[in-house]
């Protein structure tokens, strides 16, 4: 092979590895793998993804769809937030009684009123559900933000702010619930909540007492 025919070569080969590089994003997104608990809400904050951002980004899953081994995409954004970061001590719920207003999570609620309630988790498994399925009461899809009540305690259709809770399936310390769901034993001043993730997980929820700030 002559000099002449072997620079070519080098130089069409180096022009060959720019292309593949320039091709290449910069901020390819990450792929998570999920494991049990995980949901849109609790990832958008370990990877500091915003939730609309971080749900464009996975079409095909829905919100009760998150099962342990399946892949995410997490959109790639500068200055990415670590988990470790995001995780703090302090509570994110602070409460002015006086003027009946609750912020959690950077957002400020007017209530009516807080009741105290014993409450239980249930997951999407045909055995918790009966012959419906996985739909809440009025037949929409189970989905993070579902809970069952007696309707006598808490009428259906009533927002409420869950706080006191402790589940790795949900957003710490408080998040917004709907009561759009019921169930036999569900009776008194007791919460059944939906939680995405495999029966095994959410059973590991218990009992637990919790308060709900009725969201005006």
């Amino acid at each position: 092979m002559n000099t002449k025919f072997k620079k070519i070569k080098m130089m069409v080969a180096a022009m060959g590895v720019a292309l593949v590089v320039q091709n290449t994003p910069i901020h390819a997104d990450t792929v998570h793998v999920a494991k049990d608990g995980d949901t849109f809400y609790k990832l958008s904050q370990q990877y500091g993804v915003s939730l609309d951002k971080l749900m464009n980004a996975n079409p095909n899953t829905t919100v009760n769809n998150i099962y342990a081994g399946i892949n995410l995409n997490i959109p790639t954004v500068k200055n990415t937030v670590s988990a470790s970061a995001v995780k703090s001590t302090a509570s994110t719920v602070s409460v002015i009684p006086d003027q009946k207003v609750v912020e959690a999570w950077g957002k400020t609620f007017n209530y009516s009123s807080t009741v105290q309630v014993k409450a239980t988790a249930y997951s999407a498994a045909a055995s918790e559900n009966g012959k419906w399925g996985a739909v809440d009461y009025f037949g929409n899809p189970l989905k993070l933000g579902t809970i069952a009540v007696d309707p006598n305690v808490i009428p259906m259709g009533t927002k409420v702010l869950v706080t006191g809770h402790s589940h790795n399936g949900l957003p710490n310390d408080a998040f917004v619930a709907t009561a759009t769901d019921a169930g036999s034993a569900i009776k008194g001043n007791r919460i059944d909540i939906f939680i995405p993730g495999s029966q095994q997980s959410v059973s590991s929820f218990g009992f637990q007492q919790v308060k709900l700030f009725i969201i005006k």
